[in-house]
């Protein structure tokens, strides 16, 4: 039995695809357009999931989309009516799409696909709460999804027990975390729905000193961890913005000019709407395992991206152990509907052992095999070397410790928005001037954000601190003490001054205080990138590497060998691995952009 899930038209839309209650495919629209946080109809992703499992529409026993737009829609109306006649000129923005696509997502599905069967469709925050507890280790678990804003829903809670899950209480919009946390993205001059990890990334440079001020006047936070916003200081239900005059006022000034230069009050501001978050989510956490007595909690919602706030829930200790959905945002909204088919809606089985998920490593996009490779590299004359299995591993590896930056194309691209060694770009973390490097010359992005380690996981808990597994990149631990360097060094230096401060024996992931958003990379899930680490570690005596996406601003992760090939000659990357094949830059020659290989090449 096949059961197709979609997601579309908020942002990040998505396919997913089971074969009898297996993930067997998985993407985003975003790769395929090339359109960042694609949010049309994901026609390519679907195309792409049939075509993968080599199957037709036809096949597909169930659609289920990842809400309901009725609900929404209403919530759109309600809020402009609530509000009238402010608001105006965003309630007659929104209308015409509403109107013309968002309201006919049955009627959608069945003329884009050509498919006349059933359709199904939870609501959203089921769907998120699907995505965090079907593909979970766990038997039983509580489950916390935080969002934005679904239909009505931002924030739900619940319990997950063998192939069932009930959501048990619910915040409903304006009141909103992500909301909060989107408002200070805008404020302090960043992309709303994008900026969200540069927001978090900045947080460390800066000191909460207006913890109190949000406390006071936007945020009453109570106990249980249940929470409203004072809507006069917010512009996002019935404005183009998400902040209006008197946020303007309480916080000393109009919000950053896009692109300009960051100062102490955004470093100040992303630390304390940091620590209001973390807040939140401990209350909340606290509440769930009162009210549930669940030893385990699974997460999702794009709130649970905040992998600071992640490691800070595990290292309290509230739950034994916590899991959370790689593609948290909606994107696993798509998953999280196919998988609410299987179970809830057909009252199918779930299979756990308490230890595995059943998610493959998020591995489950496009691959390209080395027939198609050698074809392209052929056909465009492009110089290369082919080495066999072993031969790719080591050279790799020796490139890696001699301080070169490599992009890493191999296995299937992953599900979700973190690169996890199937499009990455790798480099030695033991290089002090490896991060500024990466940022300015080849992600051409911010200095201040920090990358991510990919570490053995036999050898995590010697460099971090860490008693466990993070296979998604979806949780933030220190460095240990006795990996550190420069204990003092940093005492007088503010902001992005402390940027240049060698940190530890692995400054090129240790961010500004000491802590690291961890990959620990096992043989199971990606055994070409485990085998990359383990022969760098050979070679080093160091288990950790640098891993960031295959991409550079503002464009998203790439998913053909055509996309690696032009990303690698747009950018300071040394070398290109496509599968078993070796490209060096030096041998390249002059890039010209006008070859559009994509036409002929790509698989929609």
């Amino acid at each position: 039995m096949y059961i197709l899930g979609v997601s579309a038209y908020y942002h990040d839309s998505a396919a997913a695809l089971i074969k009898d209650g297996e993930i067997a495919a998985a993407a985003q629209e975003e790769r395929f357009t090339r359109r960042k946080h694609d949010f049309r109809f994901p026609i390519n992703a679907v195309n792409f999931c049939l075509d993968y499992t080599g199957i037709k529409i036809s096949d597909v026993d169930l659609v289920v989309y990842y809400d309901k737009p009725f609900l929404k829609f209403e919530r759109l109306l309600e809020t402009y009516l609530a509000y009238a006649p402010k608001g105006i000129s965003s309630f007659l923005k929104a209308m015409p799409i509403w109107i013309k696509e968002k309201l006919w997502i049955k009627e959608q599905i069945k003329d884009k696909l050509n498919y006349d069967g059933n359709i199904l469709f939870p609501e959203h925050h089921q769907s998120h709460a699907a995505s965090a507890f079907f593909p979970s280790p766990f038997k039983e678990a509580a489950f916390l999804t935080i969002d934005g804003v679904g239909e009505w829903t931002t924030t739900s809670y619940g319990i997950g027990k063998e192939n069932k899950i009930t959501i048990l209480a619910d915040i409903k919009f304006p009141h909103s975390i992500g909301m909060l946390y989107s408002a200070f993205t805008y404020y302090t001059g960043f992309k709303v729905n994008s900026g969200e990890y540069k927001v978090m990334g900045l947080a460390p440079y800066g000191v909460p000193k207006y913890v109190d001020l949000i406390y006071d006047n936007l945020i009453d936070l109570k106990d249980d961890g249940s929470f409203k916003l004072n809507m006069e200081y917010f512009n996002y239900c019935t404005g183009l913005t998400m902040t209006n005059s008197r946020f303007d006022k309480l916080f000393g000034g109009k919000p950053r000019k896009p692109e300009s230069k960051l100062t102490q009050r955004e470093m100040d501001l992303a630390a304390s709407v940091q620590v209001v978050v973390e807040d939140v989510i401990l209350k909340m956490a606290r509440h769930i395992k009162n009210e549930t007595g669940m030893k385990k909690l699974c997460l999702a919602g794009g709130v649970a991206l905040n992998c600071v706030a992640n490691g800070k829930l595990l290292r309290e200790k509230i739950f034994d152990d916590i899991w959370i959905q790689p593609a948290a945002g909606d994107a696993g909204g798509a998953l999280g509907a196919a998988l609410f088919g299987w179970h809830q809606y057909l009252n199918n089985k779930r299979i756990v052992d308490e230890i595995n998920d059943s998610q493959n490593g998020a591995l489950l996009g496009p691959r390209f095999d080395n027939e198609y490779i050698e074809e392209f590299l052929v056909k465009n004359k492009i110089p290369h070397e082919k080495l066999n299995d072993d031969e790719i591993i080591n050279t790799t590896a020796r490139l890696i410790s001699e301080g070169f930056v490599i992009g890493w194309f191999k296995g299937r691209m992953e599900y979700g928005p973190r690169a996890l060694g199937a499009r990455s770009i790798l480099g030695d973390a033991r290089n002090p001037s490896m991060q500024k490097n990466m940022n300015l010359k080849i992600k051409f992005r911010e200095s201040f954000r920090p990358f991510a380690p990919s570490v053995l996981e036999e050898k995590a808990a010697e460099y971090f601190n860490i008693d466990r597994s993070s296979p998604y990149m979806l949780l933030v631990a220190d460095v240990k003490e006795e990996k550190r360097l420069n204990h003092a060094a940093d005492e007088n230096l503010f902001g992005i001054d402390k940027l240049n401060v060698v940190r530890s024996v692995i400054p090129a992931v240790t961010h500004v205080d000491y802590s690291a958003r961890i990959q620990t990379v096992d043989e199971k899930r990606n055994s070409d990138y485990y085998r990359l680490i383990s022969r760098f570690y050979e070679l080093t005596g160091c288990p950790v590497i640098v891993n960031t996406s295959f991409n550079v601003r503002g464009e998203p992760i790439v998913r053909t060998p055509e996309e690696a090939y032009r990303c690698f000659m747009r950018t300071n990357i040394d070398y290109l691995v496509l599968e078993n094949f070796l490209l060096d830059k030096k041998n390249q020659p002059e890039f010209q952009e006008q070859n559009d290989w994509r036409k002929e090449f790509e698989l929609d």
